[in-house]
C-alpha cells in the first residue's frame, strides 16, 4: 500500500490554503506529503509544486489527494494529460469533494468516460477546423492562412512623420498604437 499525496493550489497569493490542507490532512494525508501553491491554474506553467508531485513525489501505488478537481487541472485537457501521468505511473487520483476515486472500479469508468468526452470533443474541434479551411480554399480567396488585412496606411504614418509631427501625435491623430507607429518608421529608414 502506497502513500496519501495531498495536493492544494488556490489561484492568488492573497488566498488561503488552510481549508485545503485542514481537508487533506483530515483524509489521512501527512503534512511532510503535502504540495501546496499558489499559483494560476490555467495551465501548468509556473505550478512547481504539481511538477514536482509528477516528477518525483509519487511512487507505484500513492494516491495523490486533493480536495476538489479544478484545483488540481482547469481544462480538460490538463487533467487528461495528468490523469495518463498518474496512470503510467500506478498512482491513483482521489478527489474528496467529488465522487472520484480511481482505485474504484466506478473512479476508473469515470476517467475512461472523461478520455472519452476528451478525445470526442477534440475530433469536433479538428473537423469543424477542416471545414472551415475548405470552406476558405472552395471560396478561391488563395490560402485561408494569410492574416488579418492591414488596418494602417504607411503613407499616412510617413507622410505625417514628414510634416514634422512626432510618433506621439501621429498615433492619436491615426487611432493606432504608438508602437505602430515607431515599427513604419522604422522600416522607413532601413
Amino acid at each position: 500500500m502506497g502513500e496519501l499525496i495531498g495536493y492544494g493550489r488556490v489561484s492568488s497569493p492573497s488566498q488561503s490554503l488552510d481549508i485545503q490542507i485542514e481537508a487533506l490532512t483530515t483524509a489521512g494525508v501527512s503534512r511532510e506529503h503535502l504540495y501546496l501553491e499558489k499559483a494560476s491554474g490555467r495551465n501548468r506553467k509556473g505550478r512547481a509544486a504539481l511538477e514536482d508531485l509528477l516528477g518525483r513525489g509519487i511512487r507505484k501505488g500513492d494516491t495523490v489527494v486533493c480536495t476538489r478537481l479544478d484545483r488540481l487541472a482547469r481544462s480538460t485537457r490538463d487533467l487528461l494529460q495528468i490523469s495518463e501521468t498518474l496512470e503510467d505511473k500506478g498512482v491513483n487520483l482521489k478527489v474528496l469533494e467529488q465522487p472520484i476515486d480511481t482505485s474504484s472500479p466506478a473512479g476508473r469508468l469515470f476517467f475512461t468516460v472523461l478520455a472519452a468526452f476528451g478525445e470526442f470533443e477534440a475530433s469536433i474541434r479538428a473537423e469543424r477546423q477542416r471545414e472551415g479551411i475548405d470552406a476558405a480554399l472552395a471560396k478561391g480567396d488563395g490560402s485561408p492562412f494569410k492574416g488579418r488585412p492591414t488596418t494602417i496606411d504607411p503613407m499616412a504614418v510617413r507622410h505625417l512623420h514628414d510634416d514634422g509631427m512626432n510618433p506621439t501625435s501621429i498615433a492619436k491623430k491615426l487611432g493606432i498604437a504608438r508602437s505602430s507607429v515607431y515599427r513604419y518608421l522604422q522600416t522607413k529608414n532601413e
